[in-house]
């Protein structure tokens, strides 16, 4: 009996960690969707920017540029490097234009981020 609790303990206990540990591992997509700045993609609810100029304006303002894409998930553009450089400049000629992105996504408590490999 306290060799099968102790191997249910253990399931209990090895399985969530497997599945955690799974969510750790960057997956490689291709995803569409427009440049936008962060605060319009929350406060504003947009499905696309309101104009190129507007997120233009906001990212040269201090706003992070993310990328909404058409699933309507906003994905917060990282870098691997280390020290991590901001994403900005690479984003700013795209700003408020529809693009495709491919690089690793990476999620942790809901949020979504990607390394960008290619932007179009």
């Amino acid at each position: 009996m306290r060799f099968k609790k102790g191997l249910l303990l253990a399931f209990c206990i090895v399985v969530p960690w497997l599945c955690l540990m799974a969510d750790d591992k960057p997956t490689e997509v291709t995803l569409h969707g427009y440049v936008i700045d962060s605060a319009c993609a929350f406060t504003k609810g947009l499905h696309k920017p309101i104009s190129e100029s507007c997120a233009r304006q906001c990212a040269q303002a201090g706003s992070p540029l993310v990328v909404l894409s058409d699933t309507g998930d906003v994905y917060w553009p990282i870098s691997e490097k280390m020290p991590a450089e901001g994403q900005n400049g690479k984003l700013m000629p795209f700003a408020g234009k529809r693009v495709t992105v491919t690089g690793r996504i990476y999620s942790r408590g809901g949020s979504k981020a990607i390394a960008i490999e290619k932007l179009e």
